[in-house]
């Protein structure tokens, strides 16, 4: 989410995924060959049970979470999460991971920030945390000064917003702007407190940990309540648990649809199989090349490119990722056209999964 992403606009087949990666080889890159062992991540894929993740059998896994998803929920939030704790409390071990999302409303007028946000309540075997994330209107990532002059804007939208999520949550952190970057303090430095992508003009998040895994249930839900009851995208993740543990995840709030995300290792032209067994709605990401673009433009500024292939519904697209633009903005579609041999269209990816 800290990139700018753009994307094919036609629904490609496998034939034109492999000539694209060939027309990367002749400009001098070095894309995955068919036989390339890859790793595809897989998202979104929806299944009636569980047990319906043996349609990977055939391909090594690993990093595999069960999603309950409810979309326009109504609901008390409290009463959510502490079921699903109370489940986990049976089943936690080591490599047991539960979480809870929701969003929250910021208060005010924001001009660089959704005033919607996302918390998420969540449970390990030692511990329980709260992680609350902002998401900017525009992503403008390190390094890059298209939007100097609005960073005193979103810097101080980003600390008030913080203050006020600290505020209802009642945590022992400090919000202060030092250096022109936010920065995090924790008052009691036995509890661990981490900030992520605090520099870039784009998503930002912090996730506070407590010994004490009740902890965080009541201000979580106190939080939640900021939306003031409109429909909300409720999220569960659920992670190295039994097929047993997840029948009984399901029976907390009967009616969530359920849905697999993992990592798939794989050579890259079986992607179209690995596609097949997780149709009809499963999205599969795998990377066909990387590169720096000055590789390609020398006399541009510098930046990480990925070319990335994207499976859904039957067909492919091709996604170009980079950590900044090297290019002026009105030359960069022409540019990256040239690149993959079709057309793109500028395509971020929406702020919270």
């Amino acid at each position: 989410m800290r990139e700018r992403r753009w994307e094919t606009r036609l629904s490609l087949g496998f034939d034109e995924i492999l000539a694209t990666a060939e027309r990367l080889a002749a400009q001098g890159l070095i894309p995955a060959a068919p036989a390339k062992d890859v790793i595809c991540y897989v998202e979104e894929w929806e299944v009636r049970a569980p047990e319906d993740f043996d349609h990977l059998d055939p391909w090594a896994t690993e990093d595999v979470t069960l999603v309950h998803l409810r979309d326009g929920w109504h609901g008390d939030f409290f009463l959510l999460a502490g079921g699903y704790h109370t489940v986990y409390q049976r089943h936690q071990s080591v490599g047991t991971y539960c979480s809870v999302s929701h969003p929250w409303r910021l208060p005010g007028s924001m001009a660089t920030h959704h005033s919607r946000s996302m918390l998420w309540l969540g449970f390990r075997h030692t511990h329980g945390f709260i992680r609350v994330r902002l998401q900017t209107i525009d992503v403008v990532t390190p390094g890059e000064t298209r939007a100097d002059d609005r960073r005193a804007l979103w810097l101080e939208e980003r600390q008030r917003a913080f203050l006020s999520a600290i505020a209802v949550l009642e945590v022992p952190i400090d919000a202060v702007i030092e250096k022109n970057s936010l920065v995090l303090r924790g008052a009691d430095t036995r509890m661990p407190l981490f900030c992520s992508w605090p520099d870039a003009f784009g998503p930002c998040q912090f996730e506070y940990n407590s010994p004490d895994a009740f902890e965080f249930l009541v201000p979580a839900s106190r939080l939640a309540a900021t939306c003031g009851g409109e429909p909300a995208r409720v999220r569960a993740y659920l992670t190295g648990f039994s097929e047993e543990a997840l029948d009984e995840f399901q029976a907390v709030a009967p009616g969530a649809r359920s849905a697999y995300r993992c990592s798939v290792h794989c050579p890259l032209d079986e992607l179209p199989e690995v596609l097949r067994a997780i149709a009809p709605a499963g999205r599969l990401y795998a990377t066909l090349c990387e590169f720096q673009t000055q590789q390609l433009v020398p006399d541009g500024t510098d930046a990480s490119a990925i070319v990335g292939i994207v499976g859904a519904e039957g067909g492919f697209q091709l996604e170009v990722r980079l950590n900044r633009a090297p290019l002026p903005e009105d030359e960069m579609a022409v540019w990256l056209e040239r690149v993959v041999g079709m057309p793109v269209t500028y395509a971020p990816l929406p702020p919270f999964p």
